[in-house]
């Protein structure tokens, strides 16, 4: 039997592991409308992609190890494909119409969502494909006879934690986080400044892919199984997360995964599964019409 102190703390760590999935992709998102006022709705089939190449290296991998050394290997490589994916699609879909007006921008990112989504879904015949490793998922702490935490879910909280210290360090100290964050502010003097936006905004995507990458493959060893579709829930609920934290802002992604993850969790276990993608809609649909700038979000006035 569960008291109630168990249920909540149980479903504590359930939230935040959920929210540190979402938090990490949502970044990618704050970042690239951050500099080019894009909602790259492709960004959730990245996601989708880093889980199959990390899903696909470790089979290959699996010979030479198939515990943790296998999985980071696999998640490097997935890192390096997703980064050069994400490069190429701001490349050769989103930087000709960057000019352009942005509903062109977004029914392209549309466009290049379903062009990744249906490539994977032929190439793999719509299957799930299950994912198994020496990881032992059960092991862990455990605090009380019904509240456990994982070595696998701390782990993924501290490389989540880690990723998202390192990102904020990157764009608030170094020359290339600068860039971007002038880049945001004018492109048109950034480039008279001698500033290669063309290239920051490539590197953004880069990294924004990257980040998606670490979370499809840590998406396989937690859930252990990837499909086509797995990155369209995420990818909306990504989208949500940087609209609660406020989109374009890197802490409001950051703390707006987090409140989605812990609030999903706590609906789930009052409301019930079935109701959890309600939930989290219904969640975004009242901060749009109550706070529709976020948590961290500002209200910008377009020049003309």
């Amino acid at each position: 039997m569960f008291s109630t102190g168990e249920i909540i703390a149980q479903q504590l760590i359930n939230g935040l592991i959920l929210g540190s999935f979402y938090a990490l992709v949502a970044l990618g998102y704050s970042m690239v409308y951050g500099i080019i006022r894009l909602l790259n709705f492709a960004h959730g089939d990245i996601y989708m992609t880093g889980a199959y190449v990390s899903f696909l290296m470790f089979g290959l991998l699996a010979a030479f190890s198939d515990g943790v050394l296998g999985v980071v290997l696999a998640v490097i490589s997935s890192m390096i494909f997703c980064a050069a994916l994400g490069f190429t699609v701001q490349r050769f879909a989103y930087k000709p119409l960057f000019d352009s007006p942005r509903l062109s921008l977004l029914i392209t990112a549309v466009g290049v969502s379903l062009v990744i989504q249906n490539t994977v879904m032929v190439m793999t015949n719509g299957q799930f494909m299950f994912f198994q490793s020496a990881i032992d998922n059960t092991a862990g702490f455990s605090f009380g006879p019904n509240v456990t935490l994982t070595y696998v879910q701390l782990t993924m909280a501290l490389i989540a934690a880690g990723l998202m210290i390192a990102l904020t360090w990157f764009i608030g100290r170094t020359m290339w986080g600068k860039a971007m964050r002038a880049i945001s502010e004018d492109k048109d003097t950034c480039r008279l400044m001698g500033i290669n936006v063309n290239k920051i905004i490539g590197l953004t995507f880069m990294i924004g892919s990257a980040l998606a990458a670490i979370a499809g493959g840590m998406a396989c060893v937690y859930y252990g199984q990837v499909h086509f579709f797995m990155g369209y829930i995420i990818g909306l609920k990504a989208f949500t997360s940087a609209v609660i934290g406020g989109i374009g802002s890197l802490p409001g992604a950051m703390l707006g995964g987090l409140i989605l993850g812990l609030l999903e969790a706590g609906g789930t276990q009052l409301i019930g599964s079935e109701w959890k993608d309600v939930f989290a809609f219904g969640i975004l649909i009242i901060m749009l019409i109550f706070r529709p700038n976020g948590l961290f979000g500002k209200t910008t006035i377009e020049r003309m």
